[in-house]
């Protein structure tokens, strides 16, 4: 069991962490991924005393986190940080022209990194961003967000974070049932698509 006595577990991230969540109360957790494994794992290990929080913004972009990072996260002082961001800084070029480069995002991804490993004791566990083709015009997403995969994907290979592969995973999915199925609009999960993303992070946190 990789999670210790009273560990504190913060999701972070847009809307795809956000989904439905309270804002105006600090131990909503939503009805999405994050509540799906605050559910499993308080199941499976009521002696542990994990705390769930969940601190995702609908819209929100890697520099927004950077923003908020102190209030939504540091102050919150959780043992387990999972970060899940990088859809909407390629979403925001294609509909009103505000790019967010590799180098950017890299930037301000490290950032995040950094500032939580200088001022806490906590692990991280990068989620990738994914995109599929509903509407087709998704596809021409491509070309923006596969280097921010892949840097996703190096910083976790640098930090020594558990990586949670969404990408190959919903292309996979795909094969099995189509892929507005899991994504109505190639971004947002429907409860399947939730559901394959708890089940990811489960996994790669060998919970299951």
């Amino acid at each position: 069991m990789i999670f210790q006595q009273n560990d504190v577990i913060l999701f972070q991230g847009d809307s795809i962490t956000d989904w439905g969540r309270n804002h105006e109360d600090a131990s909503s957790l939503g009805v999405g991924y994050a509540m799906m494994v605050a559910a499993r794992l308080g199941y499976l290990y009521p002696e542990k005393n994990l705390t769930f929080i969940n601190r995702g913004i609908g819209g929100n972009r890697i520099v927004d986190l950077q923003g908020r990072w102190d209030k939504d996260c540091l102050d919150l002082k959780p043992t387990w940080v999972s970060i899940y961001i990088g859809i909407n800084d390629t979403w925001r070029r294609f509909d009103s022209g505000e790019e967010t480069t590799p180098e950017q995002f890299e930037a301000s991804y490290r950032d995040l990194i950094e500032r939580t490993r200088k001022s806490l004791d906590a692990k991280l566990v990068l989620i990738e961003p994914f995109v599929l083709p509903v509407p087709e015009d998704r596809r021409t997403w491509r070309q923006d967000l596969d280097p921010k995969i892949h840097i996703v994907r190096e910083l976790a290979r640098e930090y020594g974070a558990p990586l949670v592969p969404l990408d190959g995973l919903f292309a996979a999915a795909s094969v099995k049932a189509e892929p507005a199925y899991w994504a109505y609009d190639g971004v947002h999960p429907t409860p399947a698509g939730h559901a394959l993303i708890a089940d990811a992070w489960l996994k790669t946190m060998g919970s299951i």
